[in-house]
């Protein structure tokens, strides 16, 4: 390993031209001086797994392409973070590739992406760097980057990606009371700040220690700071699924990440960069974009079960159909029956009364329904028209802050499948023979 940082760090013109991403970047004068010393290092094996070889010029060709694709600065201080992750990357892909050919040959079916897959992903990355595919690959091809090292990094991401939806997406179901229990907790923080993000994760397992994941972290802020796009970076070095989009989350409330985020998102302005947030698994590095008022605005959707009184009504009457109600409430389920329910009893009337924010509903209904849940039935409640059971139908936030029920699904699956994904990465890990020379 000292031997492999030796040869980076005497082909620093190399390094020095690798400062820009790749949309642009510029041509090195001197990559092609540099492109045979790498090459000269290719036939030393410097890590095996299982039966699988990783060279010296396997690393070094994914320390450039971390180094242009994630526009960051090198050196003599962050090569060897940059040497780690062009290491664990590169292992990880092998075992995941392993894996796949493996699953492939026993169900006598090709996991791995086509070149025409990685074409397509190519395309849509150029797209994204307003330029083509062409430019772009000499645009890496100009920083001393084989386009076959852009191109395996990606058919490896493409197939795990494919292979865990394909094998697990399908079994994967999001239980309604999952989906209650995240919008019931969205509604409690309903009045509280909202914040749209963008992330780093440094995973410590990966990174070998809570303490290596802190340092790591520290070195992609200073190059985050000297103008790296944090898009590159998080695509290239964060551990988080929302990797894949270049470390967009969107918009979170209090609660949806680790308390030591919410702490620190307390403190930032938008556009602030966050210093390293360690947790209980790794740090986090947060982009704090925009920051907006919570949404205490909820939305009900109502039933009713009533019996008619006026006003003037006296007491034995109020008395008779408060008796009539709380007779009928233990068979209601909530709004599911109330109707067919209703329709039995003489005297009650039964009626849906539409959707509503909570703030315009008659201040004796407001009281009631602001601590009810979906599903949940209120007591008689008075008012001058009558008597009245409220059935809470539907209950969400409204305006921008809301999310819809397939958007909470969505978002919930995709977290189950990330946990999938990384238990196998895991498991993969721990079964290997991984030995590094």
């Amino acid at each position: 390993m000292r031997g492999l940082l030796r040869v980076l760090a005497t082909t620093t013109c190399l390094a020095l031209a690798l400062g820009a991403s790749v949309a642009h970047a510029q041509v090195a004068a001197d990559a092609p001086a540099t492109a045979p010393a790498g090459r000269a290092l290719s036939e030393s094996v410097v890590v095996t797994v299982n039966d699988d070889l990783v060279s010296t010029y396997d690393i070094v060709q994914r320390m450039r392409l971390l180094i242009v694709t994630a526009g960051i600065q090198p050196s003599e201080q962050n090569l060897p973070d940059i040497q780690r992750e062009a290491i664990r990357s590169l292992v990880d892909e092998h075992l995941q590739m392993e894996e796949l050919r493996r699953q492939g040959k026993s169900q006598k079916f090709d996991l791995v992406a086509s070149e025409q897959e990685v074409d397509d992903e190519i395309a849509s990355i150029a797209r994204s760097n307003n330029t083509s595919a062409t430019q772009l690959l000499a645009q890496l091809a100009s920083q001393g980057v084989g386009s076959q090292t852009f191109r395996d990094q990606l058919r490896a991401e493409i197939s795990w990606r494919g292979w865990i939806r394909g094998r697990y997406g399908q079994r994967l179901v999001i239980a309604d009371d999952q989906i209650k229990a995240y919008q019931k907790r969205l509604d409690a923080e309903a009045g509280k700040p909202q914040y749209q993000i963008a992330e780093v994760f440094v995973d410590a397992g990966r990174a070998g220690s809570l303490a290596a994941a802190q340092q790591g972290a520290e070195q992609l802020i200073g190059q985050l700071q000297k103008g790296a796009p944090f898009a590159a970076v998080a695509r290239q070095f964060s551990n988080s699924p929302s990797a894949a989009t270049g470390g967009e989350v969107g918009w979170i409330s209090t609660g949806e990440m680790a308390p030591e985020v919410d702490r620190t998102l307390e403190t930032l302005r938008p556009g602030q960069l966050s210093p390293p947030i360690p947790v209980k698994d790794g740090v986090y590095i947060i982009l704090l974009r925009d920051r907006r008022a919570g949404g205490s605005t909820i939305v009900v959707k109502l039933k009713q079960a009533a019996v008619a009184l006026a006003k003037t009504a006296t007491p034995d009457e109020v008395s008779a159909a408060q008796s009539k109600l709380a007779a009928l409430k233990p068979k209601l389920q909530g709004c599911d029956n109330l109707e067919a329910v209703a329709a039995k009893a003489p005297g009650v009337v039964a009626g849906d009364l539409g959707e509503a924010e909570t703030k315009d509903l008659a201040p004796a209904f407001k009281d009631v329904v602001e601590h009810l849940q979906a599903g949940e039935v209120s007591d008689p409640v008075r008012t001058d028209a009558g008597l009245h059971l409220l059935a809470v139908c539907d209950r969400h936030m409204g305006g921008a802050n809301q999310m819809t029920r397939e958007q909470i699904e969505d978002r919930l699956y995709g977290q189950e499948l990330a946990m999938i994904a990384k238990r196998q990465l895991r498991d993969l890990r721990n079964s290997a023979t991984i030995e590094t020379r």
